[in-house]
């Protein structure tokens, strides 16, 4: 299975950077948005889990998703609009037979499609149309934001 990753871009917001601090927190917060139904600013989120690209160590993000049909959802490598791919993306790219989504204290083994062309505009609309902040995202950036859809591999 392939999976072709986007170029980085040459502007966009800045990362929040990772520390100890950054770590810590966002352990907090998964666990505060696990025991509250998986929801984060109107958002529906989902826990993915990847093989890190560098390390082979597993590693837990929570990002938003989108309903794609019955067993399959959308998610945004958007990075709040940065001008690099989160780190997510690049494990996803580097272990694309290796991931897990989590919800609905559900875990289930998924298989990662990286859209482009009509079915990636398609995707963009309907998730622009749900939460405009992603429109915003692609603003502050020069590069092309990735959406990926997670199928649940049976």
């Amino acid at each position: 299975m392939s999976f072709q990753k986007t170029p980085a871009g040459t502007r966009g917001a800045r990362g929040a950077g990772s520390n100890a601090m950054t770590r810590t927190l966002m352990r907090v917060m998964t666990s505060w948005h696990k025991r509250s139904g998986d929801k984060f600013q109107g958002m529906d989120l989902l826990y993915l889990t990847t093989i890190g690209a560098k390390t082979g160590q597993k590693r837990q993000s929570t990002v938003a998703r989108f309903p794609d049909g019955e067993n399959a959802w959308l998610v945004v490598a958007s990075a709040g609009g940065s001008a690099r791919n989160p780190a997510w993306y690049h494990n996803l790219a580097a272990h694309p037979d290796q991931v897990w989504v989590e919800f609905g204290g559900e875990q289930m083994r998924v298989t990662p499609t990286q859209l482009d062309g009509d079915a990636r505009a398609q995707a963009w609309q309907q998730i622009t149309k749900s939460q405009p902040r992603y429109a915003g995202y692609q603003q502050k950036t020069d590069r092309t934001i990735p959406v990926v859809r997670l199928a649940r591999t049976t």
